[in-house]
């Protein structure tokens, strides 16, 4: 973990969705008070460690498939912490030329991805808030590695979740659309209420109460956000549904993973 003295300009006063899904899924980038909220969560969720994991397979899986499509270019928006198989480690995997541009305004996310990043030509981070799509998409780095006459693909996972209909989320969405070369791709994953029992919604209000609010969606709710693509087989699903590497790999109950995902094609 790292020190609990936070450098100046980190809040570390109260928890951070960030910093608290890297300590779910293992990492070391949090403080005390993110380590603390985590363990309520999984006071209420036991499987809140693996849920989150399941969302970082099917991310990699997604951008797998990206990159068997040709896609070179990936933008992560709200792409947290960089863990072991972030997105740049599995694209570049594939093709050496991938390039990739992480999106965070989170200040450790942005410091330790530069850590991380460095001597990487290909891959960088962008300090900026993810809502407001002019500044990602004309900020000098994104304009440097990633070429919007290409197809790209477009990565939201576990973010629009964090973004309520009063901020348009539809709206927000179209705006990066529209920036992307047809033939693009967006991957998505949202927290969803659907199937799930309430130990869902009591989990959903400490994060209410605590870190930020989460507006889970339902499918048709997805599909309406993300209108102007093509959802791709095999549709809008649980995340160990989508195109699992092994049929045994979904579980009896994949609707406990929590959230829906779906990767989709702008014509």
């Amino acid at each position: 973990m790292i020190d609990d003295r936070a450098p100046r300009g980190i809040d570390v006063d109260k928890p951070n969705a960030a910093r608290v899904y890297d300590f779910l899924i293992g990492g070391k980038l949090n403080y005390a008070i993110d380590r603390e909220f985590a363990e309520r969560i999984l006071q209420v969720r036991p499987e809140a460690r693996e849920l989150a994991l399941l969302n970082r397979r099917w991310l990699r899986r997604a951008v797998r498939f990206g990159a068997s499509q040709g896609i070179r270019q990936f933008l992560d928006i709200g792409s947290g912490m960089p863990t072991v198989g972030h997105v740049h480690e599995v694209a570049q995997a594939i093709a050496a030329d991938s390039r990739v541009v992480y999106v965070d305004n989170e200040p450790i996310a942005v410091a330790h991805s530069e850590i991380v990043l460095e001597g990487n030509d290909n891959a960088a981070m962008v300090q900026a808030d993810a809502e407001l799509p002019d500044g990602v998409l004309e900020h000098p780095t994104t304009q440097r590695l990633l070429d919007f006459t290409e197809p790209v693909m477009l990565i939201m996972a576990a973010f629009i979740h964090f973004v309520p209909d009063s901020r348009n989320p539809a709206g927000l969405i179209a705006a990066y659309r529209d920036a992307l070369a047809p033939g693009s791709y967006l991957a998505l994953s949202s927290g969803t209420f659907e199937g799930q029992g309430e130990e869902v919604r009591r989990a959903a209000e400490l994060y209410q109460k605590s870190v930020t609010d989460v507006f889970a969606r339902s499918r048709e709710e997805l599909r309406a956000l993300v209108a102007g693509f093509e959802v791709l087989p095999p549709g809008i699903v649980f995340t160990p549904e989508w195109r699992p590497d092994d049929p045994a790999d979904v579980g009896e109950r994949p609707e406990l993973a929590s959230q829906l995902a779906l990767v989709a094609r702008k014509s």
